[in-house]
């Protein structure tokens, strides 16, 4: 059963990781080179007095359990370091949270390590901008291999699509406290967070709008994008956000920065 509502004060917000990928530098870092390279798999949880929130979920379980059989061939770029449980809905219990608590699961996109929880917590909405759900079905040659279409292509769904094209700046409850932010380049419908925490302040998930500090400070690409031009210019605008917010920036999947958040099952609220 999900706890009663706390009062409108009381958001917070908890940093999971589904393991670590083990890749080469040149994947997370366009032309960065062939250097060993081990990054984080970030999710996020918010506690709302609304109702709660899966943000992504990781990797799905699958990948713990046999990665070669639900990935393939993107084993060759990409390892995935994972136990059972790590898990999204694992975790989700380590702060009090039942699967069948969680009212929305919000896709930043549908690449493959960002897809755990869909489909894992039986009552909630997945929201996600049109375009990139429509995009996942039908994705080109070379992003073909990011999206693993039995995560995302399940039976009783329930999914909310924004935009006829897309939508910025949604606000999922209204009070300002998660706004999705609008940063295709990544990939066509990628979405970065605003979170707003009533006590610790704002928070910009970025999400895979920039992987790492070297993104946001216009030091390299990702390594792999749909349009280079969109991804910097998602860049841009989250810095201008982050700038007029005041907001801590949170990246995708940068080792370096991700050792110094607060990791769950501590969370973001004073």
């Amino acid at each position: 059963m999900q706890a009663p509502a706390r009062p409108a004060s009381d958001i917070q917000l908890f940093m999971f990781q589904t393991g670590t990928l083990r890749t080469k530098l040149k994947y997370i870092k366009m032309n960065q080179g062939e250097g060993d390279y081990e990054i984080p798999v970030p999710w996020f949880l918010i506690k709302h007095p609304l109702g709660t929130v899966v943000i992504d979920g990781g990797n799905a379980a699958e990948v713990a359990e046999d990665a070669r059989g639900h990935w393939g061939d993107v084993l060759a770029a990409y390892e995935p370091v994972m136990s059972r449980d790590e898990t999204c809905v694992a975790q989700a219990r380590s702060v009090g949270v039942e699967p069948e608590d969680v009212r929305y699961v919000l896709q930043s996109h549908l690449h493959l390590d960002h897809t755990g929880a869909i489909g894992r917590f039986p009552r909630a909405t997945h929201v996600v901008q049109r375009i990139e759900h429509e995009y996942a079905f039908k994705p080109d040659w070379f992003t073909k291999g990011a999206y693993i279409r039995r995560d995302f292509d399940r039976p009783n769904l329930t999914w909310k699509f924004l935009g006829g094209e897309y939508t910025d700046h949604f606000d999922l409850f209204g009070d300002g406290a998660i706004r999705m932010i609008f940063t295709p380049g990544h990939s066509p419908g990628h979405q970065s967070f605003l979170v707003r925490l009533p006590n610790t302040g704002p928070v910009l998930l970025t999400i895979d709008a920039a992987y790492t500090l070297d993104h946001w400070n216009d030091k390299a690409l990702p390594g792999l994008v749909c349009s280079s031009v969109d991804a910097a210019h998602s860049v841009r605008k989250l810095r201008r956000i982050a700038e007029e917010t005041g907001a801590m920036v949170v990246t995708g999947h940068d080792p370096d920065t991700w050792r110094n958040v607060k990791h769950a099952p501590r969370s973001f609220y004073d």
